[in-house]
């Protein structure tokens, strides 16, 4: 039977919601406070006034906060603008006012427990010489039952709708989990020779073979039948919300395997925290007041999506076996042909190996070599491929000569 830990989770946060709201009015006047409190106290209680208000998850998608962009000398605003909408996603664009004409590219975001801002610093910098859209997935919490499945197949042919939506000759950048999807709609649209099929495909830290150097996150899909998987980790969206009945993989969920991982890290970075806002430390603590902002907003998985995922990604490994299939007919990578395509790996991955990326390349056959292009990055991670100092100086610049070279 279906756990209902979900609905015992929400009904749990919204009786402990006055305890949390209160200790962050009470933050907000602690100012207030006569004169006669020591200093070394009044630390102490704002640290622990900030512990209790962020004792929660947020299931609101933050905001990009995105204002401007620095483009060649000159500073242009960005505005977000919603070019297209379905119930479980849009297709976002990020309109730079003024600025010149760059080849247009679609950034396709994981679906994965976070929201699509997770990405934010990779849109800012490939703001600088790119028209950027972005998938922004919607929390199916708030998607009513009446708007039915999200599987993925049904992922798939948001990218294809959305590619369509850009028109010719733009270019599609899968982070992660989405690189099937993303080949898969690539090889449709070139097998119907659609008139939007990508000028480019690049793949970053992708699951196309995960049976190369499997990872501990691969081995655990593989450690357990798919109605495991259905039965431990599915829930109910509780009666509280807009889906309630939508059966989901919960994000709370999810954070908590996340957590697990690096469970000694997180406790110091809030112990640290902590101790900032009693020493009144004011930008170190908000540079760890902001990673968690982001870290605790989190999102559920349709569970139709997620087990899909888990079943013909990483258990049946369907499409470097070439048994994969959309809507009936066969996804054949073969078909991609008159066009470009990037693979990007990092060295010390522990999410997609070394390998699990590269195999699109040999699975690509219609692709000339010429335009073919690998590059494992040395020394970074899982997230060091799409973000950080590493992503901006030595990945970004060969992603957008490649780019630029197929426009």
């Amino acid at each position: 039977m279906m756990s209902m830990n979900y609905q015992a989770w929400q009904n749990h946060m919204d009786l402990t919601e006055p305890w949390r709201s209160g200790a962050a009015q009470a933050l907000k006047h602690l100012d207030l406070l006569p004169q006669v409190i020591s200093d070394r106290a009044f630390g102490r209680l704002a640290a622990a006034l900030e512990l209790i208000s962020r004792s929660t998850l947020t299931y609101t998608r933050p905001d990009y906060g995105i204002g401007t962009v620095t483009v060649g000398n000159r500073e242009l605003a960005v505005s977000e603008e919603v070019v297209h909408a379905t119930p479980f996603g849009s297709l976002l664009h990020f309109r730079k006012d003024g600025g010149p004409e760059h080849p247009r590219l679609l950034l396709v975001a994981p679906m994965s427990g976070h929201f699509a801002t997770l990405l934010r610093a990779t849109v800012k910098t490939l703001l600088t010489d790119h028209d950027v859209y972005i998938t922004d997935w919607h929390n199916p919490r708030d998607i009513p039952l009446a708007h039915g499945r999200f599987g993925l197949e049904d992922y798939t042919d948001h990218l294809i709708d959305f590619m369509d939506k850009l028109g010719p000759r733009a270019h599609m950048v899968a982070i992660c989990q989405p690189s099937v999807s993303a080949l898969a709609a690539t090889a449709i649209m070139c097998e119907d020779d659609h008139p939007a099929r990508p000028a480019t495909l690049t793949l970053m830290a992708g699951p196309i073979d995960t049976r190369v150097q499997p990872t501990k996150v691969n081995e655990f899909a593989k450690s357990k039948p798919i109605d495991w998987f259905e039965r431990n980790l599915i829930n109910y969206v509780p009666v509280q919300c807009k889906g309630a009945f939508r059966k989901v993989y919960p994000g709370f969920v999810q954070l908590s395997a996340f957590v697990s991982m690096n469970f000694e890290r997180h406790v110091k970075q809030h112990m640290d925290l902590a101790h900032h806002i009693a020493k009144g430390e004011k930008e170190k603590a908000d540079v760890i007041r902001t990673f968690y902002d982001e870290y605790f907003a989190v999102m559920d998985l349709p569970a139709e999506f997620y087990i899909e995922t888990v079943r013909d990604v990483f258990q049946e490994h369907l499409l470097p076996q070439g048994k994969l299939m959309h809507r009936g007919r066969p996804v054949d990578p073969a078909a991609i042909r008159r066009m470009g395509l990037m693979t990007v790996e990092g060295e010390k991955d522990d999410i997609c190996s070394i390998g699990q990326t590269l195999a699109a390349q040999d699975l690509c056959t219609g692709v000339r070599a010429y335009r073919k292009v690998h590059h494992m990055q040395a020394g970074v991670g899982h997230y060091g491929v799409f973000s950080g100092r590493r992503w901006q100086n030595e990945i970004y610049p060969l992603l957008r000569d490649f780019v630029h070279v197929n426009s």
